[in-house]
C-alpha cells in the first residue's frame, strides 16, 4: 500500500476510488459470468463435435485398411480455407465457425474404385469437423484468457483496492478528526487566555 497523505483532498480522492471500484465490481463479476457460461456452451459444442468425429472413424473403421491403398485420396480433397465470423462476447472478439470450403477434384468413377466415393464423403465431413474443431478450440482459449484476466480484476478490486481505500479513508478520518479536536480544544484555551488578559 502507497503512503497516503493525511488531508481532506486525500480522503475525497480516496472515497472517490472506493466508490468507482464499487461500482465497476459488479460489471466485472457480470464479464465473470457471462464468459463462464459462454465457455461452458463452447465446451459443450466442442464435445458434440468429438463425438460426431468419433462417430465417423467408427463408420470408417470397418473399410479402413482400404485407404492403405494408394489411390490418391490426398490429391481428391483439399481445405482450401476455413470460414469465421467474428462475434463480441463480454467485450471480447471471438472467432465462430461458418464453413470449411473443402474442394473435391473430380475423378473418373471407372477408374477409381468403388469404395472411394463413401470415403471422400467421410473425410471431408471428418476436415469440416476438424476445422470446426479447431476454432471451437481457438474460441475457448480466447475465453479462458478473458475470464483468467477479468478473475484477476475481480479479486484486485475485492482483496486489494477496495479494502484498500477503506483502511486510508479511516486512517484519514481518524487522522482528521482528532485534528478538529485539538483545535477545539486549542480555540477553547485561546479564548481563555484572551479573556483572562483582557
Amino acid at each position: 500500500m502507497r503512503k497516503i497523505k493525511l488531508t481532506k483532498t486525500e480522503l475525497k480522492t480516496q472515497k472517490n476510488g472506493l466508490k468507482r471500484y464499487k461500482r465497476y465490481l459488479p460489471i466485472l463479476n457480470i464479464k465473470k459470468q457471462q464468459l463462464q457460461r459462454e465457455m461452458e456452451g463452447v465446451r459443450i459444442e466442442l464435445e458434440k463435435t468429438a463425438s460426431e468425429l468419433n462417430k465417423l472413424r467408427k463408420e470408417i473403421m470397418p473399410w479402413i485398411c482400404l485407404l492403405g491403398e494408394e489411390v490418391g485420396l490426398s490429391d481428391l480433397i483439399i481445405l482450401k480455407k476455413i470460414e469465421t465470423s467474428v462475434e463480441n462476447v463480454a467485450g471480447v472478439d471471438i472467432p465462430v465457425f461458418v464453413e470449411a470450403h473443402i474442394d473435391i477434384k473430380r475423378y473418373d468413377l471407372f477408374i477409381y474404385p468403388l469404395w472411394v466415393d463413401k470415403a471422400v464423403d467421410i473425410i471431408s465431413k471428418m476436415i469440416s469437423l476438424q476445422a470446426e474443431e479447431s476454432v471451437l478450440a481457438e474460441r475457448l482459449r480466447l475465453l479462458e484468457q478473458e475470464l483468467n484476466i477479468t478473475s484477476q480484476r475481480v479479486n484486485l478490486f475485492e482483496k486489494v483496492k477496495i479494502p484498500e481505500a477503506k483502511a486510508a479513508i479511516r486512517q484519514i478520518s481518524i487522522f482528521l478528526g482528532d485534528q478538529q479536536a485539538a483545535a477545539v480544544g486549542w480555540a477553547r484555551i485561546a479564548k481563555k487566555k484572551i479573556q483572562g488578559v483582557i
